[in-house]
């Protein structure tokens, strides 16, 4: 069974950067996706990053694109969620996941798609 674990959340100024590690366990195929939902208080999950393991396609939401970076390290089952420019909007809890289906665009980005969860990472940004 696949599993995910993602790390590296943690307090930051506005203006400052993280970076967000998720290691995977477990068999995953290229096509593959691999997604970054974030949950902030009082609101529902959004889908804001993902990557397709076989071929790398990244995609961004329209709240972090610019600004967030997502990658991965196929030998070291690692996919990672780099974030500059943080804001306090960027305050959440962020969770890894994984999809058994190659997304199509943006639009496959809900949280709805995704079938294993890891826990979720705390980030803050303080203004």
């Amino acid at each position: 069974e696949v599993q995910l674990q993602a790390s590296g959340g943690g307090t930051v100024q506005a203006g400052g950067s993280l970076r967000l590690s998720c290691v995977i366990t477990g068999v995953i195929f290229d096509q593959w996706t691999i997604g970054w939902v974030r949950q902030a208080p009082g609101k529902g999950r959004e889908g804001i990053s993902a990557i397709t393991i076989g071929d790398g396609t990244t995609y961004y939401s329209d709240s972090v694109k610019g600004r967030f970076t997502v990658s991965s390290e196929n030998d070291k089952n690692t996919v990672y969620l780099q974030m500059d420019d943080l804001n306090a909007a960027d305050t959440a809890v962020y969770y890894c996941a994984s999809a058994a289906s190659t997304f199509s665009g943006t639009h496959d980005l809900k949280s709805e798609y995704y079938d294993h969860w890891g826990q979720g990472t705390q980030v803050t940004v303080s203004s």
